[in-house]
């Protein structure tokens, strides 16, 4: 059975997965994760959902629990943010997304706002596993050696693709003239 310590002071200090496998925490979390990683506001209870889920049949496996529970669920929804950006690039073409964005009117006051969409949409012009491991770090706090274990690669490449991805990125608010 899949178990593991609870901080909410239960009897033994552990409490079965099945009764609440997410605590409030690991929900803002991956609802976090999969919001900076482009899945819509709408859809981001069927993405916590979907790591319940996931962590359910790890249990009905006999699976033992992840070492982090937390980490381990916010990987699986950068998974899902992924794959929901490849379900969504099936249906529309980006340049079509990016011009409507582009076409939003901002309040001129606003600076933090059109900061905001413009990483939004800087994050989604990156290839799906440089978008990973900047969500992973900056937005999910989890330390390259995390990030590593989870997705099950070198620290080194994490490193590379974290460093590739905030160049492109950078580059692309100095191209805006964002920043």
């Amino acid at each position: 059975m899949l178990r593991r310590k609870s901080r909410r002071g239960q009897g033994d200090g552990t409490h079965d997965v099945l009764d609440d496998p997410l605590d409030a925490a690991q929900e803002r979390r991956v609802r976090a994760v999969l919001a900076l990683g482009g899945v819509p506001q709408a859809d981001l209870p069927d993405g916590v959902q979907q790591v319940r889920l996931r962590l359910l049949e790890r249990a009905a496996r006999g699976d033992e629990a992840p070492r982090d529970v937390s980490a381990w669920a916010a990987v699986v929804a950068s998974n899902l943010a992924m794959d929901w950006h490849r379900a969504k690039r099936r249906q529309e073409r980006v340049g079509e997304r990016l011009a409507s964005l582009r076409q939003l009117e901002h309040p001129s006051g606003e600076d933090t706002s059109v900061l905001s969409l413009a990483v939004a949409q800087g994050l989604d012009e990156l290839p799906d596993a440089q978008r990973q491991v900047l969500v992973l770090r900056f937005y999910a706090d989890l330390p390259v050696s995390g990030i590593a274990e989870e997705l099950g690669i070198p620290e080194g490449t994490v490193k590379s693709r974290l460093h590739t991805a905030v160049r492109a990125l950078r580059a692309r608010l100095h191209e805006d003239e964002v920043v």
